[in-house]
């Protein structure tokens, strides 16, 4: 596992509107949900807005100027106390591109990220059954067992 200087860890903008297209390309593809994340992809206002904001922060890796792997995470300001903490929501690497060291040096990017902003923790949630993924958490973070919940939004235009 080694990474390589012909990566580059890029940090979107609101102006990077066909990089995040193709996070979610990789991220389809990675997940083998292709049609979840291109079928019906946000339109350019909406990318631009999220992208924009101060809570939503999207790391691309690219090589040879292919998007080659990301992270999607979310700062969540805490209300007990004035800090906050980093929810990774997605993280893929393209097959292609495994053991290379990527998904590592994501991560430590997001860390950078999450120090700059007085962030006391970042999080991640791993499927039982995705062993490299709990692999990669195990050396770089402390595991908890909990459960998680999905709760149906009445009205709501997803599914749980």
């Amino acid at each position: 596992m080694s990474f390589t200087a012909s990566v580059s860890i890029q940090q979107l903008t609101r102006d990077d509107q066909a990089l995040m297209k193709a996070l979610l390309a990789t991220f389809g593809e990675a997940f083998d949900e292709v049609e979840t994340y291109t079928g019906n992809q946000p339109c350019a206002g909406y990318l631009q807005q999220l992208l924009g904001s101060d809570y939503f922060i999207a790391l691309a890796a690219v090589k040879n100027g292919e998007v080659v792997g990301g992270i999607a995470a979310y700062e969540l300001k805490k209300f007990e106390q004035k800090r906050s903490e980093f929810y990774i929501y997605d993280l893929a690497v393209s097959a292609a591109h495994r053991r290379e060291g990527i998904a590592t040096a994501l991560i430590q990017e997001l860390k950078k990220l999450a120090g700059a902003r007085a962030a006391y923790v970042i999080f991640v949630q791993a499927d039982t059954d995705d062993a490299p993924a709990i692999a990669l958490y195990s050396k770089l973070g402390i595991r908890e067992d909990v459960l998680h919940f999905d709760i149906a939004i009445e009205g709501g235009n997803g599914a749980a």
